[in-house]
């Protein structure tokens, strides 16, 4: 199926009228349809930031239980702002791009320092914020103020390519500027009917990411139930499978590591990686990338002056951004008077209460398990 062509739909922005009728029925489908999640049940600017800020390359279901264990350990922008960095890495072990917790942290020091601890309602200040761009700003002043605030997500550039069959790749820059334009129109729109239903805004902007996510999805799109199919050009020009049209997908690169598992008695050895780098500052078993297709293991492992076992222990493969890891996981010995070059000795209940990284978190629960 071929994208619809530009010429053979009308290129202009959808009426006042039409658009007041398709926030009508996405409200009424949010009021019944709405899953029960644990941050929309408050409006605490904080609380709701902090959701945002998990959900971002992450699903629901994962996020559920580290956002509860979250406000569980740091519940305010007090306690974040004052926690340790290892109390903060280990609440997000597991969740990946690490880079998120520290600007919440560094966030929340600015919200401490700048705003006496009170969370900002200008959407301005709250895009001052570390890590918080559009997006986010938007939908904290929606969501937690009920600000006419536009809001642009994955989600909500599914749905709003196919309602109005935007063709455009949607990270060019007029078609984003095109949807940025409609989501205002949308969260406009309900705010010029708030004097007599309470937080439409937020409810107008969380139901167009909901039904991104459990309608209007990438895949198999349930048409036939969406509430607003009667609107969708995409829908009546058989164009759904095809849009949004985000280009063709970058090719993965395969990258190949191995580890090595020391054991003193209680102890391993690990160390921590630099700040500044992918994963920075989370702690992992010394390891070095080689050549994919290296079989001579002894020599790949001879810059750490270690001697390996000649088959893996485990072997672990996971992906970060466009690569595709495969990390090989050793029992190795190493001479004492070179170990401090390559790491620390930490105690078994020690590493427990470490942040490593996803990859080498399961190579520890491999271990552990094993000794169990």
């Amino acid at each position: 199926m071929q994208p619809a062509k530009k010429s053979g739909i009308s290129r202009r922005n959808p009426d006042i009228k039409t658009i007041s009728q398709i926030v009508d029925a996405l409200l009424d489908w949010f009021s019944t349809n709405a899953r029960d999640l644990p941050w929309r049940r408050t409006r605490d600017p904080y609380a709701i930031w902090v959701s945002e800020i998990m959900l971002q390359q992450t699903q629901v279901k994962t996020v559920i239980p580290y956002w509860q264990r979250w406000m569980r350990a740091l519940p305010d922008i007090v306690s974040l702002g004052n926690a340790s960095s290892e109390i903060i890495h280990k609440l997000w072990e597991g969740l990946g791009y690490y880079t998120r917790v520290r600007n919440m942290q560094k966030a929340a020091q600015m919200i401490l320092q700048t705003h006496t601890g009170k969370f900002p309602e200008k959407f301005d200040e709250v895009l001052a914020l570390s890590g918080i761009g559009p997006y986010t700003a938007g939908a904290i002043c929606s969501i937690a103020f009920n600000h006419p605030t536009a809001i642009l997500d994955g989600n909500v550039i599914r749905v709003l390519c196919r309602l109005f069959c935007i063709s455009e790749n949607p990270r060019d820059k007029e078609a984003n500027a095109r949807l940025w334009a409609l989501a205002l129109m949308f969260v406009e729109s309900a705010a010029d009917e708030a004097r007599h239903i309470a937080n439409r805004c937020s409810h107008l902007n969380q139901s167009l990411m909901e039904l991104g996510a459990l309608v209007c999805t990438p895949r198999q799109p349930q048409c036939t139930i969406c509430p607003v199919k009667k609107h969708c050009l995409a829908f009546r020009f058989n164009q759904v499978d095809c849009l949004p049209n985000l280009g063709k997908r970058t090719i993965a690169t395969e990258r190949r590591f191995l580890a090595f598992v020391v054991q003193d008695k209680n102890k391993f050895l690990i160390r921590q990686r630099p700040e500044g780098i992918v994963n920075g500052k989370l702690w992992e078993f010394p390891n070095h990338e080689i050549a994919v297709k290296e079989k001579n293991i002894s020599k790949a492992a001879e810059p750490f002056e270690i001697n390996v076992r000649s088959t893996p222990f485990c072997q672990i493969k996971h992906s970060i951004t466009r690569y595709r890891i495969t990390l090989e996981v050793f029992h190795a010995q190493i001479a004492p008077k070179v170990a401090f070059q390559f790491g620390q000795w930490r105690t078994v209940d020690e590493v427990k209460s470490l942040a490593f990284t996803s990859a080498h978190r399961k190579v520890l629960n491999a271990l552990l398990g094993k000794a169990k």
